[in-house]
């Protein structure tokens, strides 16, 4: 239909100066009564409705022509091309497609029998309805334009050989360069995509779109471009305050700098807008499930991973891994062959999980290739996801000196972030620099990750190789009764005798002891109540303490007990220790 308008765009301009002088001949005559002017006054032209992209009112004016039975001025091709021209670009495609359908079955003429198919294939393309898509596809007219969309819907079916035959025909055109750089993007080529988008930007100034494009690219390709961004949307934003693309990007990136909420506030007109007219944007419907942070993700996301939209089957995988489900979230994943940074990362992210949660070698051997795959790419090795997998990939070999690396490089982005703070203090933690990992540890604010025991476990022993044994046992006390506070007892009891902290360690095997009475905790506690008592007589130990480790002997039925506590207590009297 583009090309309908082009042809019309010159009568347009002729029709526009023979108005304005009718006009000024008009003023020039005697006025005539205000029901003259009332039954003179024209309606007004679909084309300058569509040039101040005005759909709905095109449609209006169209359809009356049409139900008259005249031909609207300025155009001479099936009025019914037009309504279905303004239906697609507001979004209706189903009814597009159903007039570029009755058009094709009611003509006579071969080549608008060629045309209509190939607009309803374009429909059809937005409908997600890509198998149809691609046969209507064929059978329409042999043009650029059928060039690009079987471009495009041969990558949605993974025929990857259909990609490059349709691929070679791309011609060096605005129209076909600025396909060539859409598929850049969505395989995620940003840099190849933006190199395109600039290229066209130098010769066309007046192309104001492409300014969010490429502001587009560098949303994706930088975190410190979000000003920028900001003041490219904006710039637009005045121009075209209805533009979908533009303010859809712009909630994004506030997003990504502010918050959901904020983002949400942004795309309050495009809501209202859809509420009224009907029509639902689905990459709106999408992002409004991230923008919430999940909310309703299971009720919108998996019909969206029916319409073959991405990022709704990545963003399913994700919230599934936050619940918990990663079973779930590998039955998503398992089909998907990666094709770009997102998938191999979600890819690695999933097979980590199950790997480590069933205690899988293969998984986690999966994950390591995935991770390295990304961080070790030429294109992405310098940038903070790549980073992130290589020390991920490095963080599963129990490589922690070079994570360390990695994770000190983009610490700076993440100061905040509590999977960057887990990750970051179990590595330091791992190398024995426990100072540095306990601070890191206790920036994490995330109660569901202060509960695992991998967090507990390494914070408590991060306080006792701190000399703090007493921190890691109120962690102990404070914990509810589950499956692992025997391990951290356990641990506590062993780390604590390893470094010295005999008092802590006394108290650990005797909690052990009771649980499970045996020789080896016996003889721990027993251990750790003797080291205790020569802390006392060294003086590095509270007096007060003699008390104490003499209760936890009393709790063993060892006949050991009865030689320890006697001198002990003797030791006690002799230097005025109450006991």
């Amino acid at each position: 239909n583009i090309k309908y308008l082009n042809k019309n765009k010159k009568m347009y301009a002729r029709t526009k100066r023979a108005k304005r002088f009718s006009k000024r001949s008009a003023a020039s005559k005697d006025s005539s009564s205000p029901r003259d002017n009332v039954n003179k006054q024209k309606l007004p032209d679909a084309l300058e409705y569509m040039e101040n992209r005005d759909y709905t009112g095109a449609i209006g004016v169209l359809e009356y022509y049409q139900k008259s039975g005249k031909s609207p001025p300025n155009i001479k091709e099936d009025v019914r091309f037009w309504i279905a021209y303004c239906c697609f670009h507001l979004g209706n495609y189903e009814r597009a497609f159903e007039i570029y359908e009755e058009i094709k079955e009611k003509t006579t003429k071969d080549e608008e029998k060629k045309m209509a198919s190939l607009y309803m294939a374009c429909c059809l393309f937005h409908m997600s309805e890509y198998e149809q898509c691609k046969e209507l596809g064929l059978e329409g007219t042999d043009n650029p334009l059928r060039n690009r969309l079987l471009f495009h819907v041969s990558d949605k079916l993974h025929q990857e050989p259909e990609v490059m035959k349709y691929h070679a025909k791309i011609l060096d055109t605005v129209e076909d360069q600025m396909s060539l750089a859409a598929m850049h993007f969505l395989r995620t080529h940003i840099k190849e995509a933006t190199d395109i988008y600039k290229r066209i930007n130098a010769k066309y100034k007046n192309y104001l779109a492409l300014n969010v494009y490429i502001a587009l690219c560098y949303y994706k390709l930088y975190e410190d471009m979000s000003q920028h961004v900001s003041e490219v949307i904006d710039n637009y934003l005045r121009q075209y305050p209805d533009s979908a693309l533009a303010m859809n990007l712009k909630a994004c990136n506030h997003a990504k700098s502010f918050s959901g909420q904020t983002a949400i506030q942004i795309l309050q007109p495009i809501l209202d807008l859809q509420t009224s007219t009907g029509h639902e944007n689905l990459l709106i419907k999408h992002n409004m499930v991230v923008f919430k942070e999940g909310e309703g993700a299971l009720q919108t996301l998996p019909d969206l991973v029916d319409l073959n939209i991405p990022e709704a089957r990545l963003n399913l995988v994700i919230h599934h891994l936050q619940n918990d489900k990663v079973e779930e979230a590998m039955e998503l994943m398992e089909p998907i062959e990666p094709t770009n940074i997102p998938q191999y990362i979600l890819k690695a992210v999933v097979n980590a999980t199950l790997g480590q949660k069933i205690d899988s070698r293969e998984h986690i051997k999966r994950a390591k290739q995935f991770f390295q795959l990304v961080g070790g790419s030429q294109t992405d090795r310098d940038t903070i996801p790549g980073r992130q997998c290589m020390a991920s990939s490095l963080f599963l070999q129990k490589n922690f000196t070079e994570v360390e690396v990695y994770l000190e490089s983009i610490r700076e982005f993440f100061v905040h972030d509590d999977k960057f703070n887990w990750n970051y203090g179990i590595s330091l933690a791992a190398r024995g620099k426990y100072k540095k990992a306990e601070s890191i540890l206790l920036m994490v604010q995330n109660p569901k990750f202060r509960q695992d025991y991998i967090y507990i476990a390494h914070l408590c022993r991060c306080y006792i190789m701190n000399g703090r044994a007493g921190s890691a046992w109120d962690i102990y006390l404070q914990m509810d009764t589950n499956e692992y506070m025997r391990d951290i007892v356990q641990l506590i009891a062993d780390d604590c005798y390893r470094v010295g902290a005999f008092f802590f360690a006394a108290k650990a095997f005797d909690v052990l002891e009771r649980l499970e009475p045996s020789q080896e905790y016996w003889e721990g506690k027993r251990g750790a109540c003797i080291g205790t008592f020569q802390l006392i007589i060294a003086a590095k130990e509270s007096k007060e303490r003699l008390h104490d480790i003499i209760n936890i002997l009393k709790n063993s039925h060892n006949d050991e007990v009865d030689y320890i506590i006697p001198v002990m207590q003797n030791w006690g009297k002799e230097n005025n220790v109450e006991i």
